[in-house]
């Protein structure tokens, strides 16, 4: 087996808490949520939808994201049970279904659905060894969630 190989296959250590450039890009990810939520409350009324629309698009993109994390983490570590890669759909599937609805209301089914993902993750990531992200998971999952409500109340 090439080196090339082995890096392929074996999974590499986890560091003991994410990189600072991951929490630097996990930070800068909640800036659409944020402005989008204060952009809800300040905008004409004639624009106010097309504001609402966009952290919505933007909340299906991040709740897809971390539903398809999961499917990489299981794929990864060689999982063999189902429930590892169901769960990873389940996310996006939801994501599909808040994207059709009135945006008020597809906001509010997001943040609901960020804080599931959380609570999720608080158990398959410290069974894959990545607890220690699991703050930095907290905090991006509050504020985004927060800020998809505060958005949808606009409405």
């Amino acid at each position: 087996m090439s080196v090339a190989t082995t890096h392929l296959t074996s999974p590499a250590p986890w560091a003991a808490e994410p990189p600072r450039l991951a929490r630097q890009l996990g930070y800068a990810g909640l800036i659409p949520f944020g402005l989008g939520a204060v952009l809800a409350w300040l905008v004409y009324p004639e624009a106010q939808p097309l504001v609402l629309r966009a952290v919505a698009a933007y909340g299906v993109c991040i709740v897809a994201f971390l539903g398809g994390l999961h499917w990489g983490l299981a794929m990864r570590a060689g999982h063999n049970e189902p429930a590892h890669f169901v769960w990873a759909v389940v996310p996006p599937l939801v994501a599909s279904v808040a994207a059709l609805m009135p945006e008020n209301a597809g906001l509010v089914l997001i943040g609901v659905m960020l804080l599931v993902c959380y609570a999720v993750d608080r158990k398959l990531l410290a069974e894959q060894g990545l607890g220690a992200w699991l703050t930095l998971r907290f905090r991006l999952s509050a504020l985004g969630s927060f800020c998809c409500f505060l958005a949808a109340a606009s409405a």
